[in-house]
């Protein structure tokens, strides 16, 4: 597995400095793809299509299910402490680089977050949507040397682990969700 791990993150990284356009792309991708779904789903809480109740649910689960996910990465920290292939001479990077460890991959697990909460609660196109942009910026942080494959594969497994989590605590219709719902 390390081997393949290494061969795909190596294939995907020798994509980059072949075209500026390319580069360019997948560098604002990397900056800009999260915080652009973030942005999008906080707009979901008065600007969605659908019932508003059910949005609202979603957009909180999405909120939860993305700070749990990073929640479990932190404690993933503690006892994981992967370099980065920039750090091992495998990847050439687009970006500055950061001190933290490589595994598992904080923006591979907001955006999948994201994505595996729409499409947990009902709403398959705006979830595959996101789930397209979620693979985007997983592809990107290969491409910019910032990350190995298996570092956003864990990133989507415990944004899994997150909205399954949230989606067990997190009934729609209780009392807790009906007033977080009705609010503004």
């Amino acid at each position: 597995m390390h081997n393949l791990d290494i061969a795909v993150t190596g294939a995907i990284n020798s994509l980059a400095g072949l075209s500026g356009a390319l580069d360019a792309l997948m560098i604002s991708v990397t900056y800009f793809g999260v915080p652009s779904v973030v942005l999008w789903v906080a707009s979901q809480w008065w600007f969605g299509a659908g019932v508003r109740s059910h949005r609202r649910h979603t957009v909180i689960s999405a909120g939860l299910a993305f700070l749990l996910g990073l929640l479990i990465n932190q404690i993933i920290l503690l006892f994981v402490h992967r370099m980065r292939p920039y750090d091992a001479g495998l990847t050439s990077l687009l970006i500055p680089s950061t001190t933290d460890p490589s595994f598992p991959s904080d923006h591979a697990t907001a955006s999948f977050a994201i994505a595996v909460t729409f499409l947990l609660k009902g709403m398959r196109r705006k979830g595959l949507w996101l789930a397209l942009v979620a693979v985007m910026v997983c592809f990107s942080r290969i491409y910019v040397g910032t990350h190995y494959l298996t570092d956003v594969l864990g990133g989507m497994l415990t944004a899994c682990i997150a909205c399954l989590l949230v989606a067990w605590l997190y009934k729609a219709g209780t009392k807790l969700d009906t007033a977080l719902t009705h609010i503004l």
